[in-house]
């Protein structure tokens, strides 16, 4: 049995953690704005945008960034990256940027290149940089794309950040008929399983 060491409960380290995840999304985003290259916040941080724009108290809290890039883009993201700390790793054939030498994977940077299926077998492949909308602090994935992005990978966390977009009314049954029918049937089947749990 794996014995784990325990600290104390503590907002200070809750907070913490937080404030670490903005800090390095806001970095990244500015470092990219500078240089000119185009680039929006997908994954758990864009849903997290999206729902603090209608609910704030539902918003839940991810530890790494996910960016959408353009391939031909990655010798300069990686020197923009880099001038602000983050260092480039490729692991198991995923593109990420620590941030900085006692950097995780766990916190990294995550790189997802926009045109491009994230693995072969998925149905889709990630959508543009220009389907985005710039922020105050970065440029986040539009609604529609990020929904379809959620579908197509369909994994435990992308069905839960799905509900919370449904939960707090940015999409509802009217969006099954927006994506091809296997993804539209995928939205479906987690609204009725959803429905059934309440």
């Amino acid at each position: 049995m794996t014995t784990v060491r325990l600290n104390d409960f503590s907002w200070e380290r809750m907070i913490a953690a937080v404030d670490a995840v903005r800090e390095r999304t806001c970095r990244v985003g500015a470092a990219l704005g500078q240089a000119g290259i185009p680039h929006a916040v997908i994954g758990g941080n864009a849903v997290a945008a999206w729902v603090a724009r209608v609910d704030v108290e539902a918003v839940r809290n991810t530890k790494d960034v996910d960016l959408l890039v353009r391939r031909e883009d990655f010798e300069r993201i990686v020197e923009a990256l880099r001038s602000v700390g983050f260092i480039h790793q490729n692991v198991a054939g995923l593109d990420l940027f620590l941030d900085g030498p006692e950097g995780s994977a766990r916190s990294a940077v995550h790189v997802v290149f926009a045109g491009e299926k994230v693995r072969p077998d998925y149905l889709l492949p990630a959508p543009d940089v220009t389907e985005s909308e710039v922020g105050p602090d970065f440029t986040v994935c539009k609604l529609e794309a990020l929904v379809r992005m959620k579908l197509t990978s369909f994994r435990l966390k992308d069905k839960v950040h799905l509900i919370d977009l449904l939960d707090v009314g940015l999409i509802d049954e009217s969006w099954c008929d927006r994506f091809p029918p296997a993804l539209g049937a995928r939205l479906r089947e987690l609204m009725e399983s959803r429905d059934r749990e309440r």
